[in-house]
């Protein structure tokens, strides 16, 4: 893959070209990005529990046996509806839950710094693919470079209707399409809610749930020249030749 990209200007025309960062040589490794993301997902989980005593707070006790009835717990009394009928245990009108979940069960998963770096540099790099991008359904025909970089005008837009011109200019009108069919950092962020399946993040806060959803294939990313010059930072995860093979 050649390091030299050209630069789109909003109107979808190559104004210039410039290098990518060295975190774009970094090896596909959708093992880790698999591992990171269910990782990742976990930490969004809420804790949930019972009352331990729900169900349970009732004066009921077992007859027996010599009355031809079960031995389970009955409401203790007389002249009421609820005397004699099961109480107090699982299985029964307002008993307890048989085995409810727990609150103190270890529902966060630990992730270790080095694969969580390599997961997300992974993934940066593999939105210079066409061919993972295509196998996520995106319909990218009609975008030649891969990652698309554009210029820095695009961080001031400020209208929806304005970014939709824009990504039709560089080609995204049939994925706009699939997109709308199925379902402050700048300017640019207060617009992105308006259209399906476009997400704007910075660089300080992209996730790798933002590149690699469900760690299913990769996203198609367009990038700005400064956040491809704040990704020069990023020190690339390199693996040899016959590792990194195994994942093509």
């Amino acid at each position: 893959m050649t390091l030299n990209v050209g630069v789109l200007g909003l109107d979808g025309r190559k104004t210039n070209s410039t290098l990518l960062p060295e975190v774009f040589k970094s090896a596909y490794r959708p093992d880790v990005i698999h591992k990171v993301c269910v990782n990742l997902l976990s930490h969004r989980f809420q804790r949930q529990g019972r009352y331990p005593a729900a169900g349970e707070i009732v004066s009921a006790e077992s007859r027996n046996t010599g009355l031809g009835m079960a031995r389970i717990a009955r409401a203790r009394g007389e002249g009421f509806p609820r005397a004699g009928q099961a109480a107090g245990v699982a299985g029964v009108r307002h008993g307890r839950v048989a085995h409810p979940p727990d609150s103190e069960k270890k529902i966060y998963k630990k992730i270790n710094k080095k694969e969580k770096n390599l997961a997300l540099r992974s993934a940066i790099a593999a939105t210079a693919r066409k061919d993972l991008i295509e196998k996520r359904g995106h319909k990218v025909g009609n975008v030649s470079d891969f990652p698309v970089v554009v210029s820095n005008d695009l961080e001031s837009v400020s209208k929806a209707k304005d970014l939709r011109k824009i990504l039709i200019s560089l080609g995204l009108s049939e994925d706009l399409s699939r997109a709308i069919s199925s379902r402050k950092m700048s300017k640019i962020c207060q617009v992105s809610g308006s259209l399906p399946g476009v997400h704007i993040r910075g660089v300080r806060q992209l996730s790798l749930l933002d590149l690699v959803p469900g760690s299913k294939q990769i996203r198609l990313t367009i990038f700005s020249q400064n956040a491809i010059e704040k990704l020069k930072n990023a020190r690339p995860v390199l693996h040899s030749v016959a590792e990194a093979g195994q994942y093509e």
